[in-house]
């Protein structure tokens, strides 16, 4: 029986708690996916195995249909098979504890609990969780604000989602797994005297932020979207949008 710790690291070394530090000293290896001979996503998991003295065991990124495909869940199940193989292979071949690094935290639009619920059915593993400091709470400590009104809720949901949430009458969101397409929803008009508290690259080497009326930073946000991206040779933003009649 193979034990795993899937460990939550924020954006990074520096936002690594008690619980995950111990979680890696107590690793062998740690498992990762390599997207491409240039995957700067991968350099941050390697910088955080060195600091600790653990192997990092790279695992090819299968094929995945990422033009928008008609059947999305399906092509994501497909994509997650492929990887629970190239995983199980290893973890099949090798002693010792193993670990994931999580962006973010483990709890939230990240797959990777799913996909160990996968490897059990082709290995002997079991797993502990170590959470992790995620992206809507470092975007609401950036921006010094509270995710919801006083009793209020708040809806997290993702940007293929937004146009859908917000005619069904939600008016306070915290919308990620944004692409360049997001842009073109929130140029909408009848969006424009709607709230934004914009985060990009959070915790990381060029960090990105703006706020305020929709209308008014839309080309403000398309312009930092772009400097986060050729800073870091990669980008990963999210915001929360409120309506006028909520804003504060």
């Amino acid at each position: 029986m193979t034990l795993l710790h899937v460990v939550g690291f924020g954006m990074g070394p520096h936002h690594l708690t008690w619980e995950a530090a111990q979680a890696l000293t107590e690793a062998d290896y740690v498992l990762a996916v390599r997207k491409g001979p240039s995957d700067p996503l991968l350099e941050v998991r390697r910088a955080i195995c060195d600091s600790f003295g653990v192997e990092l065991v790279e695992v090819s990124d299968p094929e995945r249909d990422r033009d928008d495909p008609a059947d999305y869940p399906a092509a994501v199940r497909d994509w997650h098979r492929a990887r629970v193989a190239a995983f199980a292979e290893e973890i099949a071949e090798r002693e010792g504890t193993g670990a994931f690094l999580v962006w973010g935290d483990p709890s939230l639009y990240d797959s990777t609990l799913r996909v160990l619920e996968q490897i059990a059915e082709l290995v002997e593993v079991t797993w502990t969780v170590v959470p992790g400091i995620s992206a809507p709470q470092i975007l609401a400590a950036r921006h010094g604000v509270v995710l919801h009104d006083v009793g209020g809720p708040v809806h997290v949901t993702t940007s293929r989602r937004l146009r859908a949430e917000i005619d069904a009458g939600q008016g306070n969101l915290v919308v990620m797994l944004t692409s360049d397409r997001t842009l073109a929803d929130l140029a909408d008009p009848a969006l424009a005297d709607w709230r934004i508290w914009w985060g990009a690259n959070l915790g990381a080497a060029g960090e990105q932020l703006v706020a305020g009326r929709l209308g008014d930073v839309v080309a403000e946000l398309r312009a930092a979207r772009e400097a986060a991206r050729e800073s870091a040779g990669w980008v990963m933003d999210l915001f929360l949008l409120r309506a006028p009649e909520q804003a504060r």
